[in-house]
């Protein structure tokens, strides 16, 4: 499957609000989205196979050396396909430049994506009990630490 991983522009918002509300039971609206777009600590990004459809997104919120991976969403047609992996590869590489940590919740439930972020060198640090809504779940904290010098 071809995909090319792209900065998230005004353009994207419909598919990936549409994303949202496939993927998650508390979705972003679309003003949240175009919020998060324009906020000077926000970084989000794109799939998009050739002829433009979003095939998933990621955003990022980096405070100081602190980075926060809000979401990461792929379509379900386009899962396990590296779409995951090659959205949250580019987070880790800008957090082992720029950051001292990555962090991000994740349902206790969702083993795939539990087993995605371990192979990208994220640990649980922690659990928010009763965190997710619709239904009702924990979160497990995860997150990925850098050393100064870059190196992971």
């Amino acid at each position: 499957m071809y995909y090319e991983i792209v900065p998230m522009d005004r353009s994207h918002i419909p598919q990936i609000a549409a994303l949202e509300r496939e993927c998650f039971s508390d979705p972003w609206s679309e003003r949240l989205l175009e919020d998060a777009l324009f906020d000077p600590q926000a970084c989000f990004i794109a799939a998009e196979d050739e002829e433009g459809h979003v095939l998933g997104y990621a955003g990022l919120h980096a405070v100081l050396d602190e980075g926060y991976i809000d979401d990461i969403a792929v379509a379900p047609d386009a899962r396990r396909h590296g779409v995951a992996s090659a959205l949250l590869d580019v987070f880790c590489r800008f957090g082992a430049v720029n950051l001292a940590f990555l962090t991000l919740e994740v349902r206790a439930s969702n083993t795939a994506a539990i087993a995605l972020y371990e192979r990208h060198g994220f640990r649980q640090a922690g659990l928010r009990p009763g965190y997710y809504q619709k239904p009702r779940e924990d979160a497990l904290i995860m997150t990925r630490e850098f050393s100064k010098e870059g190196e992971t």
